[in-house]
């Protein structure tokens, strides 16, 4: 066998295995998510977590350079020499798709959250309207406690740079309940594509292969603390966006400052209120009408600055990223993000947690 086609083949030994593997979930989590994958992030956040900028978002930069400078290169000669091209970008992608499994994708393959939490995926819709209402109650009591006036949308008086720091208060409350939520060494950074990421219709991401936890500092302040503890939450190696949604909810509403947990409860909120609009549209005008005027405000700024920036490039970006979750372990694809809802509910409800 030449040598140029190991990495090609690899490639291929690399999907067949990762056919296999969603079989074995309880060894993953063992040997990887709490074996390999720990030791890992805690160098890569030990690492990279000091600089003040995004080292991922910079490696990015040059990656894109250098396969944008080697077409361009092979332009000339691609059709004469397309096997070896062909080859060679075969061999890029079974590196890339090594890496990304190795430090940090192999999660998406471990046991589910609800499983390891004991939390029970289905409610009836009565379940939904009484924490529907607790979860009203709760954010309004806290925005009215904010601005000591229900009309006035809560504003976000600290910095993005205070914020990252401030999550940690939360996984650490978080932590004395749940162990496994436990966070150490802080990585999270402003994402210097926070404009591509503003037109795409994300509020961050995680990067694989830094371990830095990247954030959306474009968007309405308000919110800024749940996406980082979602974000954060992915560090963890949590990949589901479901249990992430849930994880960085739990550290918001935990954490000791006020303005989280008004993050938290009305990031919630405007979910289950999304949900009872599609199900029950009368139910949702009546829920709608005991919601304060000051979240209302803050729900249309986030309205505004989504429909500022909607392009056709979003709608294309969500139906490939669509995709990329169905193919890796999460069936409802970007419908995964709502369905935190299911584990809040019976988190709250039959696992009678203090809401």
């Amino acid at each position: 066998m030449k040598q140029k086609h190991i990495l090609p083949l690899f490639l291929l030994v690399q999907i067949i295995i990762l056919q296999i593997i969603p079989f074995f979930p309880k060894y993953v989590e063992r040997y990887y998510s709490n074996g390999f994958y720990p030791v890992i992030t805690s160098f890569s956040r030990t690492t990279f977590g000091s600089i003040p900028f995004s080292v991922g978002d910079f490696i990015y930069f040059i990656l894109i350079f250098f396969i944008v400078r080697w077409f361009w290169i092979k332009r000339k000669t691609w059709k004469l020499d397309w096997k070896d091209n062909a080859l060679a970008v075969l061999s890029f992608v079974s590196i890339f798709y090594f890496m990304f499994h190795l430090l940090w994708a192999m999660n998406y393959y471990r046991q589910p959250l609800f499983e390891k939490m004991a939390i029970e995926r289905n409610y009836s819709d009565e379940e939904l309207l009484q924490f529907t209402k607790k979860l009203i109650a709760k954010t309004n009591a806290i925005q009215n406690q904010i601005t000591k006036n229900n009309s006035v949308k809560v504003v976000f008086p600290y910095s993005q740079e205070q914020a990252f720091k401030m999550s940690m208060n939360g996984y650490e409350n978080l932590a004395i309940t749940h162990p496994f939520f436990s966070y150490r060494n802080l990585s999270a950074k402003k994402s210097l594509i926070s404009l591509p990421l503003t037109y795409m219709g994300f509020g961050g991401y995680l990067n694989p292969f830094t371990n830095e936890a990247q954030v959306n500092y474009l968007g309405p302040m308000y919110n800024f603390p749940t996406t980082s503890c979602h974000e954060m939450a992915h560090q963890l190696g949590f990949a589901s966006e479901t249990e992430c949604n849930f994880i960085g909810f739990l550290a918001s509403v935990k954490n000791d400052n006020l303005y989280f947990q008004y993050s938290g409860y009305s990031f919630a909120l405007r979910y289950c209120l999304g949900n009872w609009e599609m199900r029950n549209k009368p139910i949702f005008n009546q829920l709608l009408k005991t919601v304060h005027p000051g979240i209302i405000k803050n729900y249309q700024e986030s309205k505004d600055f989504r429909e500022e920036y909607e392009t056709a490039i979003q709608t294309g970006f969500h139906l490939f990223y669509d995709n990329f979750l169905k193919l890796n372990q999460q069936a409802d694809g970007m419908q995964s993000y709502s369905k935190f809802i299911n584990l809040l509910v019976n988190y709250y409800g039959k696992k009678n947690h203090q809401l």
